[in-house]
């Protein structure tokens, strides 16, 4: 069992030993973290909720979709404020 010990000492030493030489030869240079740049969160329009929601109107989920509505405090589309659709069209989407 002592045997593993030293062997794991060993690996991490050589490990510390390989990041002090990265850091002295890069001491000079700034290493920039790569940020991915956020998806651009593209506007559902009313047009795309409407035929989610007649699709599953269609599929016999009437009564689904009418409380889906009224959760976004309305009894119709054109009554759900514009910032919900992607919401809406998601719940609809679970049905």
């Amino acid at each position: 069992m002592n045997e593993i010990y030293k062997t794991l000492a060993e690996g991490y030493e050589k490990l510390a030993a390989g990041y002090r030489a990265l850091a002295k030869d890069q001491k000079d240079e700034k290493v920039e973290m790569a940020v991915p740049a956020e998806p651009e969160k593209k506007e559902i329009s009313i047009e795309e909720v409407r035929a989610v929601l007649a699709a599953k109107t269609q599929a016999g989920k009437r009564r689904e979709v009418k409380e889906l509505l009224l959760k976004y405090d309305s009894g119709k589309l054109s009554g759900v404020k514009p910032e919900n659709y992607a919401a809406l069209m998601a719940d609809a989407e679970a049905l």
